[in-house]
Order: C-alpha cells, then structure tokens, then sequence
C-alpha cells in the first residue's frame, strides 16, 4: 500500500500583528491534503523577523522540487528542500494561493548515480 503525503504547519510569531492571518493559513493548510492528494511530506513554517514588519513562510518539502514563481530558493537543509517568501500587504486568500502553489510544486526526480 503506498503510503499518503501529508503537509504540516506551525509558526513562530514575535508579535500580535499576523497571529489571526497565521491562525486562519494554517487552517488552510490543514485542508490542503483533503482537497487533492500530495506527492511531496512538506512543512510550512509561518514566521517573524525581528524589526521586519512582513510574513515569513517557509516550504520544506523531504524531496526537491521546482520553484514556483515569487519563491527563492531552494535550499537543501537536513529536513529536506526550502523555498521561502516573504508576505506584507497581500490579502489572505492571495497567500494562501501562493502558498498553496508551492505545497503543490512539480517534484524533481532525483537522478540516481550508477
């Protein structure tokens, strides 16, 4: 039986400012998996920068994958492969969007060596 991806998501707020938007994104994330299956574990981390008045949102997926548009990255860290974003005036459903395209960003089959 194959077994079933799934998506997490916790955040790291210093302030009050994103905490409603942050509470309703991972709502949605928390949906992503019901809505389509995924083909990529990944963790999506919202958080703040100290005197940094944007969202910070990262996607680790455990395999990489291509980069969505308004996305840097990736980078391979020990969980895996980042791309980060960064969020300020956009409207919440716009985020969950973008986040939304990088939680389904196309994996990259890793080439196996011989």
């Amino acid at each position: 039986m194959k077994r079933r991806s799934h998506v997490t998501a916790k955040h790291t707020l210093l302030t009050d400012t994103w905490t409603a938007r942050v509470e309703a994104l991972e709502t949605a994330v928390g949906r992503f998996v019901a809505d389509e299956p995924l083909t990529n574990d990944c963790q999506v981390a919202f958080f703040e920068i100290a005197r940094d008045r944007h969202l910070h949102v990262n996607v680790t997926h455990r395999h990489p994958t291509r980069t969505v548009r308004g996305w840097a990255g990736p980078a391979r860290l020990p969980d895996g492969f980042v791309h980060n974003r960064r969020f300020e005036e956009a409207p919440l459903d716009q985020i969950v969007r973008s986040v939304r395209k990088m939680v389904d960003a196309e994996r990259i089959r890793e080439r196996r060596s011989s």
